[in-house]
């Protein structure tokens, strides 16, 4: 069973509540029928005590992964994910694995390799009914990214970032865009916080290069900063930003939620940096702000005043923008880092973001090529 899975949640919970159970009703007998082998009764009572606590904290473990999203697969948690390792194909083009239609048009499950980078990483492609139906057009796009570790598919099925984009395409709220699906984690378990390792993986040059470059090829989007965006959560709210300041030439707005400021450096990075103290300033955005020329990007931070532990620092970030940058804000009262506030904060920041970018005008090259697993053509069934 997988690890996110609901009958697993179940079987596991049952297995604790059992074994408490069992503990209570059969403890007097356990200790009546040992208690002249002293060294025996102990052991056997430690090892009860043990076993439910282990079926205690796996249920808990699960429920709580399942809640928050660290990680999506066996794979994931153990950190024996082949997907990158197995699709690295240099100058192979963007590979659709599987495709289905959904309210508002279409996903597609696709691989994005990195001709440049040599990286690669699974996505999902969104393609509103537009997509589907006007074959002339180019779309803006939004690249969305989870957390870390992070499971590109909670933004579908704990954001449900497709089905609010086509609600808001449906009431004319924005114009029609493609959405794309990632986490930043490419090269799990290790967390490279979307910087470019020296000696190491590209991260950031992966997302604002080859990851754009691959969606220009293989789908009817627009290449021009003005038709690009970003959003993401923590984690990806952090690299949004990042991403958006440091390559304004490949997106002209970004949206984080509950994101960061600085680079974190802990045990799942490792040494990002290599000693190097300009690229530790390139990554840290108030560092930014205080000392190099302001890039021309639009951009939406929300935290909260009460649960959020990034107010005080959000607050420090607007202070410090300064034009042609421009920056808004959606404080909440109160929430806490995890899914429920964002949901409670994407009715707004999804639509702002894809309000900043422009519709293209004009129809797109005939030479745009369909990706390798199917057209993206015809009306969703």
């Amino acid at each position: 069973m997988g690890l996110t899975s609901l009958p697993l949640q179940l079987m596991t919970g049952a297995l604790a509540i059992g074994a408490l159970v069992a503990t209570v009703w059969a403890w007097p007998r356990l200790a009546g029928r040992l208690a002249g082998r002293r060294w025996t009764a102990v052991l056997a009572r430690a090892g009860v005590l043990a076993g439910n606590q282990v079926l205690t904290l796996a249920a808990l473990g699960l429920f709580v992964n399942n809640y928050f999203g660290f990680y999506g697969s066996w794979d994931d948690l153990l950190g024996t994910d082949p997907g990158t390792a197995a699709i690295t194909i240099a100058g192979q083009g963007l590979q659709v694995l599987d495709s289905q239609a959904v309210r508002g048009g279409r996903i597609e499950h696709v691989i994005m390799p990195g001709p440049t980078t040599h990286l690669s990483e699974q996505a999902y492609v969104f393609l509103p009914t537009a997509y589907l139906t006007d074959h002339r057009r180019r779309f803006p796009a939004i690249l969305a990214l989870t957390g870390y570790p992070g499971d590109p598919r909670n933004l579908m099925t704990r954001l449900d970032l497709p089905g609010r984009l086509a609600t808001a395409i449906s009431r004319h709220q924005v114009p029609p865009a493609v959405l794309v699906m990632m986490r930043p984690s490419v090269v799990l378990p290790r967390d490279t916080e979307c910087v470019d390792v020296p000696g190491g993986p590209q991260i950031q040059k992966y997302f604002a290069d080859d990851v754009r470059r691959d969606m220009t090829t293989a789908y009817r989007v627009a290449p021009g900063r003005e038709y690009w965006g970003i959003i993401g959560g923590s984690t990806g709210g952090y690299c949004a930003l990042k991403l958006a300041m440091t390559h304004p030439q490949a997106f002209s707005a970004a949206v984080s939620l509950s994101g960061y400021y600085r680079t974190i450096i802990d045990g799942t990075t490792g040494d990002l940096f290599g000693g190097q103290q300009a690229l530790e300033h390139d990554n840290d955005l108030m560092w930014r702000l205080a000392t190099l020329p302001a890039p021309p990007v639009n951009v939406l931070v929300t935290s909260s005043r009460k649960g959020e532990s990034d107010y005080r620092s959000t607050l420090a970030f607007l202070a410090a923008v300064k034009p042609p940058m421009q920056a808004s804000s959606l404080i909440l009262p109160s929430g806490g880092h995890n899914f429920n506030t964002w949901n409670r904060e994407l009715p707004q920041a999804l639509p702002w973001l894809a309000q900043q970018l422009h519709a293209p005008s004009g129809e797109a090259p005939s030479s745009t090529a369909a990706p390798s697993g199917g057209p993206s053509t015809g009306a969703p069934g």
